[in-house]
């Protein structure tokens, strides 16, 4: 089975590791889709992202769950990735429920991943910021 995620996975945090261990729980691959560093600095402000795309993808190639990574720029490549992996699943994080998923009708199935605790890089980066 193959199965698909994709995020920032800016600050590698609990919440991301266990998003990951459940996806590859449920397949045998496990393609990981991850934004672009000016995508991220659209959606998060122009401070983010902290790690660069190539070091986001060397670490998440280094987890014993990502079997491959792919970056993508826009809604479109994002789209176009998922339509040619064709996944069996696709996971998402809950908080899209009643929303429309991009490429999600590529994929045999989606399903929702409830958030693990408080994690959040947000959060993260604020804390840091706080210790100042």
């Amino acid at each position: 089975m193959k199965i698909f995620v994709n995020g920032t996975f800016d600050i590698l945090h609990r919440g991301h590791l266990e998003l990951l261990n459940y996806a590859k729980s449920l397949g045998d691959f496990l393609l990981v889709g991850i934004d672009t560093d000016d995508r991220v600095r659209e959606k998060k402000g122009p401070t983010r992202p902290i790690h660069s795309q190539e070091e986001r993808k060397f670490f998440l190639e280094n987890l014993k769950a990502v079997d491959a990574v792919d970056i993508f720029s826009c809604d479109e490549e994002l789209e176009n990735m998922i339509k040619s992996y064709k996944p069996d699943i696709m996971i998402v994080g809950s908080d899209w429920k009643d929303k429309s998923v991009i490429g999600s009708y590529y994929s045999a199935e989606l399903r929702f991943f409830d958030r693990i605790g408080d994690y959040a890089t947000t959060k993260t980066i604020q804390s840091i910021i706080d210790r100042g």
